[in-house]
């Protein structure tokens, strides 16, 4: 947003992609909000009508979404003097959202690491339904693959719906850089205790073996070079800036331990 510093237009159409329902729907919403209310009284400029549109598959709770609007323009009436007009558009964010040239903002924050679809060619492996240590590499290049495909289909999307200059902050569920093993996911653990559970449920008969050899969760958590190799393919956006965060995972490494 420090890209309209010292001049913004008089409306600023604004994008949050994986919206979700629920209590935390509208936190980013309100941080861009107030970001450019700042940013227009430091410049003495009045603050632009701000569309806030909402995006999330049409499955999502929209409803329950829509009924907290009220709550968060009240919010948002106490500390700003922008005016903001908030709507949804249900549909997949791997597919054109919004008119050409429309958008000067997208957020979206731990979403884009949802595949559209399981990667094809899979070989049905029962023990995981994600790559773990034990999988075969052929299960880590096709989900690559898979994610390669869908993030460059992204980029091109909002490349045709962003304005010249827009700017996009995306956040992901990603795994560090420290180990060359393709296999290795640390950040992952959840997708592990899933699979034990399943695993479970077939020793007890009520899932078949077959059904959990199909069964794999269209995700990938990719690392800082996949991404960057992506962007820089597909040619369209800049990085600016890129951070990454890491966190202990500390049960982990007591399964880990207990399973040596």
């Amino acid at each position: 947003l420090s890209t309209f510093k010292g001049w913004f237009p008089n409306y600023i159409k604004v994008a949050e992609l994986g919206c979700s329902s629920g209590q935390n729907t509208f936190l980013a919403m309100s941080e861009i909000i107030n970001t450019i209310n700042v940013l227009c009284q430091q410049s003495n400029q009045n603050p632009p009508e701000i569309d806030c549109c909402l995006n999330d598959l049409p499955e999502n709770d929209f409803n329950t979404t829509f009924k907290l609007v009220p709550f968060f323009k009240k919010e948002l009436m106490m500390t700003n003097q922008a005016s903001c007009f908030v709507n949804g558009t249900p549909g997949s964010f791997y597919s054109r959202l919004f008119s050409r040239n429309s958008l000067h903002f997208v957020h979206s924050s731990y979403s884009l690491h949802w595949l559209s679809m399981v990667p094809e060619k899979l070989e049905n492996y029962t023990e995981n339904v994600y790559i773990s240590n034990s999988s075969p590499q052929s299960a880590y290049k096709a989900y690559l693959n898979q994610f390669q495909r869908d993030f460059t289909m992204f980029l091109t999307l909002r490349s045709e719906e962003m304005v010249s200059n827009g700017r996009m902050v995306l956040t992901f569920n990603g795994r560090n850089t420290f180990n060359s093993d393709p296999l290795y996911r640390d950040c992952c653990h959840f997708w592990t205790l899933l699979s034990n559970s399943l695993c479970d449920l077939v020793f007890e008969g009520l899932v078949s073996e077959s059904e959990l050899g199909a069964f794999n969760v269209p995700f990938y958590d990719p690392n800082e070079q996949e991404l960057k190799e992506v962007i820089q393919n597909q040619g369209f956006f800049e990085i600016n800036d890129l951070e990454t965060h890491g966190f202990d995972l500390s049960h982990s490494k007591r399964d880990n331990e207990e399973d040596n």
